[in-house]
This record gives C-alpha cells, sequence and structure tokens, in this order.
C-alpha cells in the first residue's frame, strides 16, 4: 500500500467537505450543488480539475432529482429544444475552461457565481408567455451551455428561465434535475473532447458522490426544520462574496 501524506489526507478531506457540503444546499434549496462545489473548489485548484471531480456526484445526484419527479417525459417534450441549445453551447464553449488560462477561467467563474447570487437576491420573478418560448428555449439553453463549457457552473441563466414558466413546484424540480443532468453530460463529452476528461481518474469523481449523497440526505432533514428561504439566503450571500473573490483575481 503506498503511504498517504499529510497533504493528501488534507487535500480528501477538504474535497468530501466541500461535496458533502453542496449536498447540503441540494438537499435544501434543490440546486446548487456544481455551484457550490465549483466555487470553493475553483479557489484552490484549476476550474477544469474541479470541473472534472465534479462530473460523477453531479450526474448521480441530478438524475436521482430527475427520476423522482412526476412526468419526465412531458418535460423534455416541451424542454428539448432548451437541452439541445445546452449540448450545443457548452460543446462549443468548453475550450475556454480547458486552454490552461486558470486567471481568466477564475475569474469567469468568480463572474458567473457573483450574478447568479445577486440576480436570486435582488431580481423579481419573470414570466415567459408561451408563444416566446419557442426561441427564448433554445437561446437560454445556448447562453447556459456558454457559460458552463466556459466556467463548470450551469445555473446561469437556464435556472432564473425555468423559473420564468410557471411550472408547479414538483415539476420545476423535475426540469432543474433534467438541466443539470443534461449539462453534465454535456459538460464530461466537452472537457473529453478537449483532451481534460481521463476516464481512467473516474473513480476520484466516483468517490465524492458518497458525501454528497450524505448530504442531500441530510439537507433534506434539514429543510424539514429550519426556513427555506432563511437558508437559501444566507447560501445567496456566502456565494456573492465568494463569486465576487474569484472574480476580483481577474484586476489582480
Amino acid at each position: 500500500m503506498w503511504p498517504i501524506s499529510d497533504t493528501d489526507t488534507l487535500f480528501w478531506s477538504l474535497l468530501i467537505l466541500t461535496f458533502f457540503v453542496a449536498g447540503l444546499v441540494k438537499g435544501v434549496t434543490g440546486m446548487g450543488l456544481p455551484t457550490v462545489a465549483m466555487g470553493v473548489l475553483g479557489a484552490i485548484m484549476p476550474p477544469v480539475a474541479a470541473a472534472a471531480l465534479l462530473v460523477v456526484p453531479s450526474f448521480v445526484t441530478n438524475v436521482w432529482q430527475l427520476v423522482t419527479g412526476p412526468d419526465v417525459r412531458s418535460l423534455m417534450r416541451r424542454l428539448w429544444p432548451m437541452m439541445l441549445g445546452i449540448v450545443a453551447g457548452t460543446l462549443l464553449s468548453a475550450s475556454l475552461l480547458t486552454r490552461g488560462d486558470t486567471h481568466l477561467t477564475t475569474a469567469a467563474l468568480g463572474f458567473a457565481l457573483l450574478a447568479y447570487a445577486l440576480y436570486t437576491l435582488f431580481a423579481k420573478q419573470i414570466c415567459v408567455p408561451p408563444r416566446l418560448e419557442l426561441w427564448l428555449s433554445p437561446l437560454s439553453g445556448m447562453t447556459t451551455g456558454v457559460i458552463t463549457g466556459g466556467t463548470g457552473v450551469f445555473v446561469i441563466p437556464a435556472v432564473p428561465y425555468l423559473q420564468a414558466l410557471g411550472l408547479s413546484r414538483d415539476d420545476l424540480i423535475q426540469a432543474l434535475g433534467l438541466s443539470f443532468t443534461v449539462s453534465t453530460i454535456a459538460l464530461a463529452a466537452g472537457l473529453a473532447l478537449h483532451g481534460a476528461f481521463n476516464v481512467g481518474n473516474l473513480w476520484q469523481s466516483a468517490l465524492l458522490v458518497v458525501p454528497a449523497l450524505m448530504g442531500m440526505v441530510a439537507g433534506t432533514w434539514l429543510r424539514q426544520r429550519i426556513s427555506p428561504a432563511l437558508f437559501r439566503k444566507g447560501f445567496l450571500v456566502c456565494l456573492a462574496l465568494l463569486g465576487a473573490e474569484l472574480a476580483s483575481r481577474a484586476f489582480r
């Protein structure tokens, strides 16, 4: 057996804690695992490395969220143009994350986190009329894909767009699971396309499924005992501060 250094122990302890907290946030709010994981890990390692670790935990937790919803078929029929846009945008922009310019990608990640946090905190709820979905869905998907490929974060503008469709609570949770699942698969494909996703190292990402699922279970339990709105606000404030710190690196 190979000896494990103190540095390795600290590194894996941080990974496990990060994915547990990310799962906790997802369990309480229904979203946030990739956002938290990329935000924390992007501050200590290249974003492309953080994105590779994210793939399996994100896929497993999002598929779980997707299949437990009420009617995935009708959602897929309604949202397929958006999903197609996500795939296309992610594959087209994945080179931004893999080109090795960590200064730029870290700053871009910061701006994405900051924009998401501020929008969610302060923006008023909008409503998308059904007649506009035909062109807004692929546009929203493509924009989400471009941001995903460049930063590893796939919440903007997918989350506010899906919230604006007037879906029921259960349908919204399932639609988010669908969007995040497709984004995760597209991100893995984009990283692999540019040689940044080594299937041989998939076990490292797979190991992090356990703390992520434990966090989700704990978050679901916690959601029944605290105010989700209060937790969400605190989470978004912390996310905004983290995003601002990462974004500030563009000016250093």
